[in-house]
């Protein structure tokens, strides 16, 4: 058994390794919510900047390794070959709404490919964007996996399967040669040993690597430099970077942080959301990576939370400061248009 020693011992660990309190929700004197979470801001030397909590245990990044994972399509020749443009490179590293644009460039990418969205083998679901969706449900229509946040990316994992002669059936399992490529990538650019780092699946289907936050945010200064890349990763990853400053609505849409970020950035930074309160930036100039989770998943303290860092730490205008930190950290009103509390971080 455990004595009442023991047991008061492992009450204070459990209790003094909580991530801290870095966002919070006040409603008129008093804070209403909370949200804990770590982060970390790495140069592409791999030395941090800043880290708050834990940053060393992994996390799932979800959609915010897109960019990574987008690289292949690029490096291996596919891109080039099969003539895409910045739309299409910056839906394969986004998170689509759903809206006709995506849809009509996913469409039009496959078809330059010999596919369809047939070929996709990442689930439906419902369009991200509520006109969109709504529109489905007035026509009595179920989703189509082209519908999926994330078949852009799959168009790219497809795309490069199809110009190394490769069998597409089966591409989201861990041993296609599409899941090697990537999961390549991910070790080389983030330094990681992944051979025991956990796996699960994520929700469009492919594999999901845990990754440390330190480790994340280096992946994601590197990619904004190249260093360490290699000459043709290096162009890869700006090519990337370039579409998506250049399309930030094929990142995300309408309406969307993500979207909304990156155009305030005007090609300084760029972001990447992931489920479950994970968020990315890049932000080249400075050599500079950020990683956030969020522990209970919010994305609303993500999106607040990554807004403090990119107006504290990103070199931005006065301007771009002001603009950025109102679209991460609302003023809350309530239904008859009355300010009723403020979203704000603290902890660092």
């Amino acid at each position: 058994g455990i004595g009442a020693n023991d047991r008061k011992k492992r009450v204070f660990v459990m209790l003094y390794t909580h991530n801290p309190i870095l966002v919070t929700l006040t409603r008129g004197a008093i804070t209403e919510s909370v949200h804990r979470g770590a982060f970390a801001l790495v140069d592409d030397s791999g030395k941090t900047r800043l880290a708050v909590g834990d940053v060393l245990r992994p996390i799932y990044p979800r959609s915010a390794v897109k960019p990574l994972q987008a690289l292949p399509l690029v490096e291996t020749g596919a891109a080039d070959h099969w003539h895409l443009g910045d739309a299409e490179l910056a839906v394969a590293c986004g998170s689509h709404s759903g809206e006709e644009r995506h849809l009509k460039v996913i469409r039009e990418w496959l078809a330059k490919v010999g596919l369809s969205e047939e070929n996709l083998e990442c689930g439906p679901h419902f369009p991200i964007s509520d006109i969109a969706a709504s529109r489905l449900r007035e026509n009595a229509a179920s989703p189509r996996r082209i519908h999926n946040n994330c078949s852009g990316k799959h168009a790219g994992l497809l795309s490069t399967a199809v110009y190394r002669a490769e069998v597409t059936r089966g591409y989201l399992h861990r041993e296609h040669p599409v899941q090697r490529r990537v999961g390549s990538v991910l070790s080389q650019v983030s330094g990681a040993e992944l051979v025991r780092a956990p796996v699960g699946v994520d929700g469009c289907g492919i594999p999901v690597i845990g990754l440390p936050l330190h480790a994340l945010a280096l992946s994601m200064a590197r990619f904004g430099t190249g260093s360490g890349l290699g000459a043709a990763r290096s162009r890869g990853a700006q090519r990337l970077y370039q579409a998506m400053v250049r399309e930030p609505f094929m990142v995300a849409g309408t309406g969307r942080w993500t979207t909304a970020a990156i155009e305030i950035g005007e090609g300084q930074f760029v972001v990447k959301t992931g489920a479950e309160g994970v968020c990315c930036a890049i932000v080249p100039s400075l050599g500079l990576g950020m990683a956030l989770k969020i522990d209970d998943g919010a994305a609303r303290a993500a999106e607040a939370l990554m807004s403090e860092l990119l107006s504290r730490f990103a070199g931005l205008e006065e301007h771009s400061v002001a603009k950025l930190l109102a679209l991460g950290q609302p003023t809350l009103y309530n239904a008859a248009g009355e300010a009723i509390g403020l979203t704000c971080v603290s902890g660092f």
